[in-house]
């Protein structure tokens, strides 16, 4: 796994050479998740090139494929760019592609479902999936016909298309205007930035923690970013997950929140977010 950078997930392939995480199977994630970035076509053409390059095999983790809050970078499948590149790569690269019911405007992460598509995997490796597969519990028969309705939607002409597609819309829309208030948010606190959330379900705002509060949370036996998420949520009932637990670079700290709570109620976590960290600031950083 790749240490989670703060400005994009996007990476080039020198800088996916140099980097001290790399496995012999690459995961990439777009959207992403804890980020909220959107790879490009170029940095998944790159991402693949790489790939081919030293022999690694790439799960393309597409399950926020729906889930896209900006124009500049739409979702495009790793498998399509994969097909368009052309030989050798079309038939060198060992790629396993997963989508899901359970993130998007059908699931809402409730629903669960998913499956996985392979292209240019080993038979006998297929055949050991499809072992492992076999012996687990079947998803639910709700997830199953969820599912089943993600890959064959209601199509133009039937009755109830242009009610989905009215439903589908409208959620998505209220999941951008989520995605403005809360990254607006976190800019608008002292030392926190945040990047816009370009997709997915999460912002990932970086925090600068004062010296005191770092000691404090060396003298409590907690990592800073840990001490401050448990503050948090203390203070407010807020829960996070602090950016210790998604490889973030040495000396940096962040969290990962969701922009999921409905629209009426973002303004109050907002609200609740702002006010607690004004007390953070004013107790470890202005001495008050």
């Amino acid at each position: 796994m790749l240490t989670v950078r703060h400005n994009c997930q996007a990476r080039s392939g020198q800088e996916l050479m140099a980097c001290p995480h790399l496995k012999p199977a690459h995961c990439g994630t777009s959207a992403g998740n804890p980020t909220g970035q959107c790879l490009s076509h170029q940095n998944l053409q790159d991402l693949l090139k790489f790939a081919y390059d030293e022999k690694i095999v790439v799960m393309a983790d597409e399950v926020y494929q729906e889930n896209i809050y900006q124009d500049e970078r739409p979702f495009v499948t790793a498998r399509k760019v994969l097909h368009e590149l052309g030989e050798p790569y079309k038939s060198g690269v060992e790629l396993l592609s997963f989508h899901t019911v359970s993130k998007g405007t059908g699931g809402e992460c409730g629903l669960r479902g998913g499956y996985v598509q392979m292209d240019n995997i080993h038979p006998d490796t297929v055949d050991e999936l499809y072992k492992i597969a076999s012996i687990n519990l079947s998803p639910n028969g709700v997830g199953q016909v969820a599912m089943s309705c993600l890959v064959n939607g209601p199509k133009p002409g039937t009755e109830s298309y242009k009610q989905y597609e009215k439903e589908k819309s409208t959620e998505l829309a209220s999941l951008r205007r989520r995605a403005h208030m809360v990254t607006d948010g976190f800019n608008s606190l002292e030392d926190v930035s945040c990047n816009f959330t370009e997709g997915a379900m999460y912002s990932f705002p970086q925090l600068r923690l004062p010296p005191k509060a770092i000691e404090a949370a060396k003298a409590a036996g907690k990592a800073p970013d840990v001490f401050y998420c448990l503050k948090l949520l203390e203070a407010t009932g807020i829960s996070t997950v602090p950016g210790s637990g998604f490889g973030q670079a040495e000396g940096t700290f962040h969290l990962r929140t969701t922009i999921l709570p409905r629209e009426e109620k973002m303004a109050e976590f907002v609200e609740k977010f702002r006010s607690f960290h004004e007390n953070f600031m004013n107790e470890y950083k202005h001495g008050q």
